[in-house]
């Protein structure tokens, strides 16, 4: 038998593994330097993790290392955005503790910066021929233990002479405020200022006449109001107001349901009527929901929406309701009759036998009157028809239970003639001209729908098919007064408005 031929050797193959061993030979040969090389590396990482744990004075040391480590970032890399430097205006010299003659030791104290402004401008505006109010913010511990002044000053433009006088301050927020209070500045000079119509400025000197620092009577300089020639009407001041009736908001935040905005404004345009206007004050609430369901009644010329989101950043009671208030009144003092101040989830009413002209009318020897309270509960609904027809109707027909406790104090609201008032609050003012007057039980009176305006859900919590009840204690009774004024109010906003809103949610 014929044996195979044996295949013939390769001699690429012999080449490749006389290399392999001639490269491990080399390993070989320099194990004792590859063994240091990598000694020297784990210790490299062992320190830089260590440093990581020293004292904040050897950080220097470990930026070093880090940086010495660190490898060039790939040419993919985004390079993180720089932040501004610091800008050092003023380098304070620090006072250190000294050593008396006498061996008492004598202690330093160093201040650097500020806690809260000495006024913070929001607006002026003429009262008059000589008289402005300014509004804005101040610090409150300023003026709740020191005692800060106000000078004012009128530069007029011809360059008959600057007039100065002393400004009188007015804190309308109660005591409420929190890192910052209201201010209302009223300065009132002893003769006619820029009333020929050549314009000028008005400036405030604010002075802290040592509050903060008994050492300092710090004086900030604010140039509160400009006039351009030929822009004073001084005929605004006497003649007859635009509107019968203006609606000043508070500051409007959260959530706000639009369905809860809709019936509320179009309800109180039916009641206030053709000559009336309403202030919206945008803290964050008039969200696109809430803004498409003004947005008809603006272009109707009954409502005006101001953003005042920016008050945000200083720290007053309740979003700065009491600043926003008195820019109110003094921004529209003499464009309305009668100025109302109440919120979006209250609901003005007057009895069937009466109307709001003839309510007004009988209070006009006032200058300020108070609205009583009638709360409805936020969470019963009355079980009179189908729940899923009840679901679909308005906020003022299904909650109907209303609160019937006796004896207590309820928040009251008002409504002043604003051309006597020089500050103002949420439910009252104390800075009027004539007399104020809370004897206003059966004329008009406001109900109180708490709570329903903040939250976007259904309001019904509970349905109810009698008409008296208690509730944890509470006694309530069926009140179908606004009920009954619904359809009304609906067949309105139809006439004014058309079908835009039919498709609003909560």
């Amino acid at each position: 038998m014929v044996k195979d031929k044996e295949p013939s050797e390769n001699p690429n193959l012999k080449n490749n593994n006389n290399n392999n061993k001639m490269f491990i030979g080399i390993v070989w040969n320099c194990v004792p330097e590859l063994k240091l090389l990598l000694s020297a590396l784990l210790f490299f990482c062992s320190l830089i993790t260590l440093f990581q744990f020293f004292p904040s004075h050897l950080s220097f040391s470990v930026q070093d290392l880090r940086h010495c480590a660190s490898l060039p970032p790939p040419s993919s890399a985004v390079a993180l955005p720089q932040q501004a430097p610091v800008q050092i205006q003023h380098v304070q010299v620090k006072q250190n503790d000294e050593v008396l003659q006498d061996g008492v030791i004598k202690r330093n104290f160093n201040t650097y910066g500020t806690a809260a402004y000495n006024f913070v401008l929001m607006s002026a505006y003429r009262g008059g021929l000589n008289t402005f109010a300014v509004i804005g913010l101040s610090s409150k511990p300023l003026h709740v233990f020191a005692k800060p002044t106000y000078v004012c000053e009128w530069v007029p433009n011809n360059g008959t002479g600057n007039l100065t006088v002393s400004g009188v301050k007015i804190l309308p927020d109660w005591g409420y405020g929190r890192v910052y209070t209201v201010v209302v500045v009223n300065c009132t000079f002893p003769v006619p200022v820029g009333h020929d119509g050549s314009g000028g400025r008005l400036f405030i000197h604010a002075s802290t006449s040592g509050g903060g620092d008994a050492n300092f009577n710090l004086t900030d300089t604010i140039e509160a109001l400009e006039e351009a020639s030929g822009s004073l009407n001084p005929v605004l001041f006497t003649s007859p107001p635009k509107y019968d009736y203006l609606y000043c908001g508070s500051s409007l935040y959260g959530n706000l349901s639009p369905q809860r905005i809709r019936e509320w404004i179009a309800y109180h345009v039916k009641m206030f009527g053709e000559k009336s206007h309403f202030v919206i004050h945008d803290a964050g609430g008039v969200h696109p929901e809430v803004m498409a369901v003004l947005r008809p009644w603006i272009e109707k010329g009954y409502v005006t929406v101001q953003d005042i989101r920016e008050e945000e950043r200083f720290d007053g009671y309740y979003h700065n309701q009491f600043l926003i208030v008195n820019d109110c009144l003094h921004r529209y003092r003499f464009m309305a009759k009668w100025m109302f101040f109440f919120d979006v989830d209250e609901f003005i009413f007057v009895p069937k036998k009466s109307t709001l002209k003839s309510v007004m009318d009988s209070l006009m020897e006032y200058t300020q009157f108070t609205i009583e309270q009638r709360t409805i509960s936020n969470k019963l609904c009355y079980l009179d028809d189908h729940p899923g027809k009840i679901y679909r109707k308005w906020g003022i027909e299904k909650l109907v239970y209303r609160d019937m406790v006796k004896g207590i104090r309820r928040d009251r609201k008002y409504a002043v003639q604003p051309r006597n008032v020089f500050a103002t609050g949420v439910h009252m003012s104390e800075n009027t001209i004539g007399k104020t007057t809370h004897k206003t039980e059966g004329k008009i009176m406001y109900y109180h729908y708490h709570g329903t305006i903040s939250e976007r859900r259904e309001p019904c919590r509970q349905f109810v098919n009698t008409t008296e009840m208690k509730v944890g204690g509470t006694p309530y009774m069926v009140d179908t007064t606004m009920r009954e004024v619904a359809g009304a109010i609906k067949r309105f906003e139809q006439r004014m408005i058309g079908s835009a809103l039919l498709t609003t949610r909560q």
